[in-house]
């Protein structure tokens, strides 16, 4: 669930992975102070690094704050990613689970226990040793309703919260109330939070005043691979190296390499640009790089690797209004309605829309067209069996035909489209203003849907109004948004595919399913929550996507690839399409010459 859209609002909770089969490096290690401790450090493959330096980012807006448990914006959740680790992680490049916190876990027969084993010898950032109690104060915190944490709605399987209890100082076991085929992944992004820093203002509820950017990096402290140096109201953000991080590489150098991880604040994606143009920081695609300001860095001087990494998980899409309105739709709109809820009418739409000159034009041919809700950068959970039906504006008319529109001459002397009483078929496109490659995708379906003598109407809304109509008033014909996963497993969408969820844009707010066809898929969303097997699941999802397909509830348009860029001194720079795209291995990131970073 975070977006190009709603990446803050709908975060949700792919193949079980079994933690216990997954050989883990251990080794002795000596911390700062030159006492010997047992560790259990987590060996990484990789490119071998070499230590010091320091790395340049851009982040188009300030953090919020430090604190996991209030966290809402997104420049928060990237920081604090990199202060921060969980239990069980998912690695961005394979879109898998795999150790971290938790060397190692078993899943009960009946698959309603999750045991969990810690590393020997871990640390917090401050130095102060980690056990199960820290891990049992965390998900206390996450799971009190005082406490307001957003992670809380993850933490609810089968309609009750997850049970947490010690068995040992280094195990934890975790009950739930029903078998959920992706739990494991629900410990990615659970940061372990250390008790004695928080337990103290969580007994005095002040939480939500702890861990503010102004606080000093000693009252901070995680398990990730960067710990707080330096905050700069308005100019940066200087995280510091953790010298009691828990991975290492393979000749076992302590990771991260980099001494040093500065943001830089800028206004937007222009000031982020010229920053990196200027060689003032050394990674750009923190924030979404677009199609005309990569192929501008492409042409630069030597010196810089601009990187496609082919298409994320954002999925832009068309779709109508088909809300269950009653008495409270106004007769233009119940008139329309008769249109946009017969499926021959959105399917004649769909094939009219020429998605291939949407990637062209709005990407510049860097994004992919799309038949679905899974896009190919999602490679384990696509439907490759899924029609991807050529644009053709005669099966179009066609179908439009049978469901009994035809054609008159308009005043302008064109074919105009008009249903079975004459009325001309005429609706509005809304979209948010300052998305520019939207309403550029709004502005293409209009001209293509004027090929088949429907009279369009794009307009512009400031997000938050466009936000209202949707979810709110529900006055609006169509809409043009994009919705973009935090995670590749199908459960990160079950709001959207729930027909009682709460991004079910085409028709929210339902008691129960409207139709037949969104009650299969509640039913297959259901089952495939308690599949304890990959192949079980991608079965039903398979499904799921074919069911979409039919109904288009969604018009799915097209998804852009993930455009990064880096100096060519950075190295081990290998960008996900998952989120984060290029700091997810921050720990192994590391300069080839340090008198190339960026200086002071």
């Amino acid at each position: 669930m975070g977006l190009a859209f709603l990446s803050a609002l709908f975060l949700l909770a792919i193949c079980l992975c079994d933690g216990s089969s997954i050989s883990q490096a251990k080794q002795s290690a000596s911390d700062i102070s030159g006492t010997s401790t047992k560790e259990e450090l987590f060996t990484l493959p990789g490119e071998v690094g070499r230590p010091g330096g320091r790395l340049v980012v851009a982040l188009r807006a300030e953090p919020k704050t430090l604190n996991p448990l209030i966290a809402g914006d997104a420049p928060s959740r990237q920081v604090i990613g990199l202060m921060q680790s969980d239990l069980i992680h998912i690695n961005r490049a394979t879109q898998l689970t795999e150790p971290a916190i938790a060397k190692s876990w078993t899943v009960s027969k009946d698959g309603l226990e999750y045991v969990l084993k810690l590393r020997q010898g871990l640390r917090f950032s401050d130095g102060q040793p980690v056990d199960a109690d820290d891990v049992l104060f965390s998900f206390q915190l996450y799971l009190d309703e005082n406490v307001h944490a957003p992670q809380r709605d993850l933490l609810i399987v089968g309609g009750k919260p997850i049970t947490v209890r010690k068995l040992d100082s280094h195990t934890i076991a975790f009950g739930l109330a029903k078998p959920y085929g992706a739990a494991e992944r629900l410990f990615d992004g659970l940061a372990v939070l250390p008790k004695h820093l928080l337990e103290d203002p969580y007994k005095q509820g002040k939480l939500d005043q702890s861990w503010t950017l102004a606080s000093a990096g000693s009252q901070i402290a995680g398990l990730g691979p960067f710990r707080l140096k330096e905050y700069v109201a308005g100019q940066r953000l200087v995280l510091e190296r953790n010298p009691y991080y828990w991975k290492a590489d393979g000749k076992g150098t302590r990771l991260p390499y980099l001494n040093e991880l500065v943001f830089l604040f800028v206004p937007n994606a222009d000031a982020e640009v010229i920053r990196f143009q200027s060689g003032e920081t050394d990674v750009i695609g923190i924030s979404k790089v677009g199609a005309d300001n990569f192929s501008a860095l492409a042409r630069q001087p030597r010196g810089i690797t601009m990187t496609d990494a082919g298409p994320g998980l954002e999925y832009n899409f068309l779709f109508f209004n088909l809300n269950e309105l009653g008495g409270k739709a106004s007769p233009d709109l119940a008139r329309k309605q008769k249109w946009f809820k017969d499926v021959s009418f959105r399917r004649a739409v769909s094939l009219a829309v020429d998605r291939a000159a949407i990637v062209r034009l709005v990407y510049q041919g860097r994004g992919t067209p799309i038949w679905g809700p899974v896009t190919p950068g999602n490679h384990r959970w696509l439907n490759e069996a899924l029609p991807h039906p050529p644009r053709s504006l005669d099966g179009a008319r066609d179908l439009l035909r049978s469901s009994g529109f035809d054609w008159k001459k308009g005043q302008d002397g064109d074919p105009l489209l008009v249903d079975s009483s004459g009325a001309p078929v005429e609706f509005s496109i809304v979209v948010s203003s300052s998305n520019a490659e939207r309403t550029k995708m709004a502005a293409l379906i209009q001209d293509d849907l004027k090929q088949l003598g429907m009279r369009v109407q794009v307009v512009p809304l400031e997000f938050r109004s466009l936000l209202d109509r949707v979810t709110q008033s529900k006055e609006y014909d169509a809409c043009v948004l994009g919705l973009v996963s935090f995670d590749a497993d199908p459960n990160s969408d079950i709001n959207v595919w729930l027909s009682s969820g709460s991004s079910h844009f085409w028709n929210l707010g339902q008691a129960k399913p409207s139709t037949p066809w969104e009650a299969e898929i509640d039913q297959l969303m259901e089952l495939q929550l308690d599949s304890r097997t990959f192949d079980q699941r991608k079965h039903l999802y398979d499904r799921i996507q074919v069911i979409i397909n039919d109904n288009q509830p969604f018009i799915f348009l097209a998804s852009p690839d993930i455009l990064t860029g880096a100096k060519n001194a950075v190295g081990n720079f290998h960008p996900a399409v998952l989120e984060p795209y290029v700091l997810w291995n921050a720990e192994q990131l590391f300069l080839r010459n340090t008198s190339e970073s960026t200086p002071r």
